[in-house]
């Protein structure tokens, strides 16, 4: 008899989770939060002085952090500026807090 499989749903905190880790997965978005991290606002073409790259490749990151919502844009023509989400940074250490606090719980092998 075959099996057939049911999808797997995800609780909200998983997928912000998963989201997050993503984002976190490239280590120059790792660097641009700790550059952001240090100040209130920085400007796209501040950040292509500090990270020998294109513009192009810094925006594509700036992008991935948006989306996983760590952090914000706000248009200033010609410019955009990014800061740190803080009250979404907030929930990420939250999450990552709970999730890394699961040790422990059932032992293996």
């Amino acid at each position: 008899m075959q099996r057939t499989s049911m999808p797997l749903s995800y609780t909200e905190e998983e997928e912000a989770l998963a989201a997050i880790a993503k984002a976190l997965a490239h280590p120059v978005r790792v660097r641009i939060l700790q550059l952001l991290a240090g100040q209130a606002c920085c400007f796209t073409g501040e950040l292509t002085g500090l990270i020998p790259m294109a513009q192009s490749t810094i925006s594509q990151h700036l992008k991935a952090l948006k989306e996983a919502g760590l952090i914000q844009g706000a248009i200033d023509p010609p410019k955009v500026k990014y800061c740190i989400d803080r009250e979404r940074w907030a929930k990420a250490q939250e999450l990552f807090g709970e999730f890394f606090d699961l040790d422990g719980q059932g032992k293996c092998c």
